[in-house]
Formats: C-alpha cells, structure tokens, sequence
C-alpha cells in the first residue's frame, strides 16, 4: 500500500515539497521536478529532509560520500549544492560551515513521524483527525524504499520500527472506538509490513474478536501459527496464545 501525496494546489502556495516516503520524489511549484536533478542533488535533498537542524557541511559530505577522501566528499557536497535547479537550490539554506533544509519546504515524514509519536504515546491527547483513513496512510509506507547508503538503511529501520508500533497502537484505538473495518485496515497495513510480527497479527485477531466475527479471529490465529513454524521452527508466544484461549 503507496500513499503519493498530491501535487501542490497551486502555484502560489508551498512552492517545494519532498517526499521520503514510499519512494523519494520532489515538486517544485506543483510541478514534479525529480527528473530534472542528479543524483547526488536528490541525495543531499533527501538527507537533508530526515533532518530538523542544521547539519555540518564535514558531517553532510562524510555521511554521503563516506568512502570518498575528506577533500573529494567536500568537492562532492559542492557539486549536489551547485547542480540543484534554481528553484530547487531554494530548498537549503548554506552558510560557510552548516546547511539545512529551508524552513519553507514541506516534507511528508515529518508529520506521519509527529502522528506516530503521538499513537505511542500513552499519556498523549492526541488529535481529532488521528484515527481516521489518512492517519493509516501515513503510516503504510517505508522511507526511502530500494535506497542503500548506510545513512538511508538506519534512517529506514528507525521509520519502520515507529510506525509498526503506531499502527499496533491505532489499530488498538480504533478497535476501542468500535471503527472495526479501520481498526483491520491497520492491523493488516501492520501484517504487510512485518508478516512475522506477532502483536501486529495480535491486534487483528483483537479485531475480529472484538467484532464477534470468530470463524476470522481463528484462522488469523492459525494462520500466523503456520507461518511461525514454517519461516521460524516456532510456537506463538503466550501473548497471542491467550487470545486463541478466548476463542476455545
């Protein structure tokens, strides 16, 4: 499941948006502007995008060309920052010693990581709009999917990590509320993720168990139990075995 965010609404308004999420993409005044940036631009745009703060032109060159010499990685950053279109040379702040993403730019990571810290967060408010259908889209795809520099893999794992345990949490949530056909949209984009996660096959068959559909609740069960033994030579924990005792 790909959630692409939409092209900006119009010239006018939010002239630079980036996308890390399910692929990484780029729109300069509502237009896709990616083809018309190098690598190593996209690269630097996208490093730069997982950042909140102003990072260090040696951390930036080192983290990007970590095999290259300190000299060729500097002479590497020069050529990203120089090569970016004019008005995608608008998207970074550079100054003699850091640069950063401008403050203007819009980056779709930033608000799904802020609604997953928000799901996990079990003395948190949260927001009106957090249990509903965009709230799992947000949640449904991978950082920087087919991207393997080191930066970009740990970046990866961490984004994936977080939001499995906010869909375990929204699916919870939802479930709580009686929104059942959501709260399975969640548990299965969860499943998807991680087939052999056991609280993501956990919160569907808590799903269905809430719902009264047991016929589902128990072939969940059995089938996350077959896959277990299949991939792993394992028996399901007593977190889910308990849940099949609600059954019997």
């Amino acid at each position: 499941m790909s959630s692409h965010p939409s092209p900006l609404p119009s010239a006018g308004s939010g002239p630079l948006q980036i996308a890390v999420l399910g692929g990484f993409r780029l729109w300069v005044r509502g237009r896709d502007a990616l083809a018309a940036l190098p690598g190593g631009s996209q690269r630097l745009l996208a490093f730069l995008a997982l950042r909140e703060r102003s990072v260090m032109r040696t951390a930036a060159a080192g983290t990007l060309w970590p095999e290259a010499s300190e000299e060729h990685a500097h002479a590497s950053l020069r050529s990203a920052i120089s090569r970016l279109t004019l008005l995608a040379h608008e998207a970074i702040v550079v100054s003699v010693h850091d640069l950063r993403l401008a403050d203007h730019v819009a980056v779709d990571i930033r608000e799904s990581r802020a609604l997953a810290h928000r799901l996990v967060n079990p003395d948190g408010a949260g927001r009106e709009g957090d249990l509903n259908n965009e709230a799992i889209a947000a949640l449904s795809d991978d950082l920087l999917p087919d991207w393997y520099d080191d930066w970009a893999v740990v970046e990866a794992e961490e984004w994936r990590q977080l939001r499995l345990h906010a869909l375990d949490a929204l699916a919870e949530r939802l479930t709580a509320a009686g929104r059942y056909a959501d709260a399975t949209s969640a548990a299965l984009v969860a499943v998807k993720a991680e087939p052999l996660r056991e609280t993501a096959h956990a919160a569907l068959i808590r799903v269905y168990l809430a719902e009264g559909n047991r016929a589902e609740a128990l072939a969940a069960y059995q089938h996350y139990r077959a896959l277990l033994r299949t991939e792993l030579g394992l028996e399901p924990t007593p977190l889910i075995q308990a849940l099949f005792k609600e059954l019997q």
